[in-house]
């Protein structure tokens, strides 16, 4: 047993877009009760499989606590297990067979880091369940950095691109890789030449960008948004396609590069579930995702709303991996 430890892409090149369903599911009744609406599953673990603070794990205790303050279910246990990007993650809940009580948070980064690491597990060896969120990545530098502007970032970065190392909280292939790799390029630079830092999860990376150990970072919008308010991070662009409400920075492609990005997540749980089991989570997240406290968080935290389930879930991750692949080759990478 493991001790508990306490953002469809869209890109010019159509490298990494998905089309967004949105499954409408049964209302919930006023008074609640997960019993009621059968989504108790007594005993759920929720897996996070990345260091604390990162998104997938901001995303699966926010999920947690929305569920259960809902009502809809109760005492959902969430554990971390990083390790290689989130593939040994990944290889335990493969492991999980028939195990109805195991779900695995996670999103672009694993399907990147399956690739980047050779891991012996893919996401075809999990029962896929619910895309919940699409989220912006943002560049961000320390308070104290020299690079004011993105422009001024990204002039220097030309100059001596291997100098000014830049990290993100996934594994090559992951969002926070193909982020200033689309960027680089963009730029003029060859992604091959980028010093890229690659940290398990936003967590780790944090440390990394305050302490000034690479010159900038990228990572998901709601990861620090705490740090971005008390004035630690400078936030210079956001990679999506508009502004980000109440955050005062540019995107990408109004500061000249032409590159639009935004990153997802979902979650996943075990290979060999009876299709009861299956349809126990899949109706769980639905009447999360109903919810009027996830609908909150997804305001509070600047998720955008990418909620698809089941085999249509299941077609966009084999889609994902198929991109993903494309997109490193078409770099270089």
């Amino acid at each position: 047993m493991v001790a508990p430890v306490r953002r469809s892409l869209r890109t010019p090149f159509a490298l990494l877009g998905a089309a967004l369903l949105v499954l409408v599911a049964p209302p919930l009744l006023t008074s609640g009760s997960g019993s009621a609406t059968g989504t108790q599953i007594p005993g759920l673990r929720l897996m996070v499989p990345n260091t604390p603070g990162g998104g997938y794990d901001i995303t699966a205790r926010t999920a947690a606590k929305n569920a259960e303050d809902a009502g809809l279910t109760h005492n959902i246990e969430v554990f971390n297990l990083p390790g290689a990007g989130g593939t040994v993650g990944l290889t335990r809940l493969a492991g999980e067979h028939g195990n109805g009580r195991l779900a695995m948070s996670m999103g672009l980064g694993v399907v990147g880091a399956v690739r980047s690491n050779h891991a012996p597990k893919t996401l075809a060896d999990t029962t896929p369940i619910a895309r919940l969120t699409e989220e912006q990545d943002i560049v961000v530098v320390a308070k104290d950095s020299p690079y004011r502007t993105i422009g001024q970032l990204v002039e220097a970065w030309k100059e001596k691109p291997g100098s000014l190392p830049v990290g993100g909280g996934s594994s090559p292939g992951g969002p926070d890789h193909l982020a200033p790799m689309l960027m680089a390029r963009a730029a003029g630079i060859s992604p091959k030449s980028v010093n890229y830092v690659p940290f398990d999860g936003g967590g780790e990376l944090l440390a990394s960008v305050l302490g000034e150990k690479v010159a900038f970072g990228v990572s998901g919008v709601g990861e620090y948004l705490d740090q971005i308010e008390s004035g630690e991070l400078r936030l210079l662009a956001v990679t999506g396609p508009e502004r980000i409400p109440g955050l005062d920075a540019p995107t990408l492609r109004e500061s000249g590069l032409d590159v639009e990005f935004t990153n997802w997540r979902g979650v996943v749980a075990p290979p060999g579930l009876s299709d009861a089991e299956r349809d126990k989570l899949v109706t769980l997240v639905e009447a999360l995702h109903d919810s009027e406290e996830w609908q909150d968080s997804l305001r509070r935290n600047n998720w955008d709303d990418a909620f698809l389930t089941g085999e249509d879930f299941g077609d966009f991750l084999a889609a994902q991996d198929r991109r993903v692949v494309s997109v490193l080759k078409e770099l270089g990478l």
